[in-house]
Order: C-alpha cells, then sequence, then structure tokens
C-alpha cells in the first residue's frame, strides 16, 4: 500500500467482500492513513465471502463494468485457489490481473508458502501441546481436527512439531484398524493416550468405516466438511475400549494474531505485486521460491493444488503410535 501511494503515485481502491465487491460496486479508497496499524491484525479489513462471480448470471460483466466505471487500471488479487482461480478466468478473457497467494490450506502451487500457513500452524500447535497435558493425565485418546479439504499440510505439520501419535491426511486414505493397532501398541507400551491429528478432509479407505456426507455446496462446489473428528472418536472407542474425545479446532485456526513470518511474507509478496501491476506484468503471482520472492504465471499457480507429497508423509509415520 505504502509503496503503490508513495513511490508509484498509484490511489488504491478496496473491494468489499471478496468477488462481491466488485460485481456489487462496494468499494472505498484505501489510503496510508486507514491501512495504517493493519500489521498485527489477523483476517481482513475489507471482508470476505464466498462470491462466485461465475455462479451469478452476468458476475464477470458487472466485475468488468464496475473496473470501467472506476477507471481502476487492474486488479491486485489476495486469495486461495477459489478467489485466484476466478482471477486466473478473468485473466485469460483480457482483465488485468495480479495475484497474492492467500490461504492457511498453504495449497496453492507456484509458491512454496502462502501466507496465513504459518499462523494457522501454530495455532494447531499450540493446541496439541495443551492437549497433550489432558490426554496424558486423563489417560485419554484425543482425536485433533484441523482444517484442510485436499491438502494435509496444518496436519502434517502441526502433527509433526506437536508430537501427534497419528496423522491422517486428505492425500492419504486411512485404515481405521491401523489407527487403533497404533494406539493398543502405544498402551502395551505403557503409554495409555494417544493424540491423533487429522484434517477435516481426510477420509477412510474404501470399505474400512462408514462416513456421513457433508451437507450442501458452496458457490465453488465445494461440499460443506466437518465431522471426521467425532467419527474418528466413535469407531476408536468402539473398537479399543479406549475412553476417546475430539477437538475441533475449527475457525480457531483462521483468527488472532499473525506469526512474525506471516507479517514478513505478506509485507514482501505486497511489495512485489504492486511493482508488478505498476509495471505491467500482469497475469503473474507473487510467490516465495526458496528465499526469495518471485513472479509465477497466474495460470500455473491455479492448475492444480499443493499437496503433501507421499515422501513427507512417509518421513512423518516413522514416529507414529
Amino acid at each position: 500500500m505504502r509503496k503503490g501511494i508513495d513511490q508509484h503515485g498509484h490511489s488504491i481502491l478496496g473491494f468489499r467482500d471478496g468477488w462481491r465487491g466488485p460485481i456489487d460496486g462496494v468499494w472505498e479508497e484505501l489510503t496510508i492513513e486507514s491501512v495504517r496499524g493493519i500489521l498485527p491484525r489477523g483476517g481482513t479489513i475489507l471482508g470476505s465471502s464466498r462470491t462466485n462471480p461465475f455462479a451469478h448470471p452476468d458476475g464477470a460483466e458487472r466485475i468488468r463494468a464496475t473496473l470501467a466505471e472506476l477507471e481502476v487500471d487492474g486488479l491486485i488479487v489476495i486469495g486461495g485457489e477459489d478467489t485466484l482461480g476466478v482471477a486466473a478466468r478473468l485473466n485469460a478473457d483480457g482483465l488485468p490481473v495480479v495475484g497474492v497467494p492467500k490461504t492457511i490450506d498453504n495449497d496453492l502451487g507456484g509458491t512454496d508458502v502462502t501466507f496465513g500457513f504459518d499462523t494457522a500452524l501454530q495455532v494447531a500447535t499450540d493446541a496439541i501441546d495443551r492437549l497433550h497435558t489432558t490426554a496424558e493425565s486423563h489417560h485419554r485418546n484425543l482425536v485433533v481436527e484441523v482444517m484442510g479439504r485436499h491438502a494435509g499440510w496444518i496436519a502434517l505439520h502441526s502433527g509433526l512439531a506437536g508430537g501427534a501419535d497419528v496423522i491422517l491426511i486428505p492425500e492419504r486414505p486411512f485404515d481405521i484398524a491401523e489407527v487403533c493397532r497404533l494406539i493398543q501398541r502405544r498402551h502395551d507400551r505403557g503409554r495409555y493416550f494417544a493424540i491423533v491429528v487429522v484434517a477435516e478432509g481426510a477420509t477412510p479407505a474404501e470399505g474400512t468405516m462408514e462416513t456421513v456426507a457433508g451437507t450442501g455446496v458452496d458457490e465453488f462446489g465445494h461440499a460443506r466438511l466437518g465431522g471426521i473428528g467425532q467419527r474418528l472418536e466413535r469407531e476408536i472407542e468402539e473398537r479399543t475400549g479406549y475412553e476417546t474425545r475430539t477437538t475441533v479446532l475449527g475457525h480457531v485456526q483462521r483468527g488472532g494474531t499473525p506469526t512474525a513470518f506471516d507479517r514478513v511474507l505478506a509485507t514482501r509478496l505486497g511489495v512485489a505485486a504492486i511493482d508488478a501491476a505498476s509495471d505491467g506484468r500482469w497475469g503473474t503471482m507473487s510467490a516465495l521460491r526458496g528465499q526469495r520472492i518471485e513472479l509465477v504465471p497466474l495460470q500455473e499457480a491455479v492448475a492444480e493444488l499443493r499437496t503433501v507429497p507421499p515422501e513427507e508423509y512417509e518421513a512423518a509415520s516413522a514416529f507414529f503410535g
């Protein structure tokens, strides 16, 4: 923001509530004063929504009309898979767009890390650390459900950092019998508790455990998830006979004060994005590659999800049970 106004001389508008803003023409001017002090704040001062322009009649055309009316040169779009997926489609149709990767799921291609992930990871790790106390003192198994629809980065990294005994991710369908075997092995060794970290999108291998389907879908066609933690709780307790409880972290992972890493990463990505827009390098996304911030093609970034590689999960599995 500051570089765009002070150094490039731009006027910057912020559209409210994600794609709903440019569709309905709801915006406000962003100035250095209006954004002062937001660095330690989580979330977004502009609001968000699950609005998909391509699910609305004339949604894309209304965005074009809004930008033309306001004489906007282009859009800097901040978001994850769905938000930047829309941006890529609009850019392919000629709309000037630069992307910035923001999602706690860390599942965007083209960048090693998305901002928001490190903060969510720290929240989940802190929760697992605290749950260890209850699990060990009460001799309970505790299931911790974290976010992750298609990618298990939060589950994998928080589970590793928190010393989880089982980690279940969407990329690897699990066998409930194997989960229970690992828990039983801990009991046989005199460890009368276990921490199971499960991503919300994790699923059992076919024929190994009943599941309950989510209810309804959003404008991007995603089913509403939730409930795998409670289902695991019942299965583990019934199969092992050991008391089991579930904690669903849910939107706690999305809130609170950002970590220092996320604050710095977001700033670096933002500087690269405003430079790209000023130089007319539309159709790109600022990305972290190694230790460097680079521009990558937006279409490449959203071509496929960045999921947990099999070798990373295999490395973590050495610590299970």
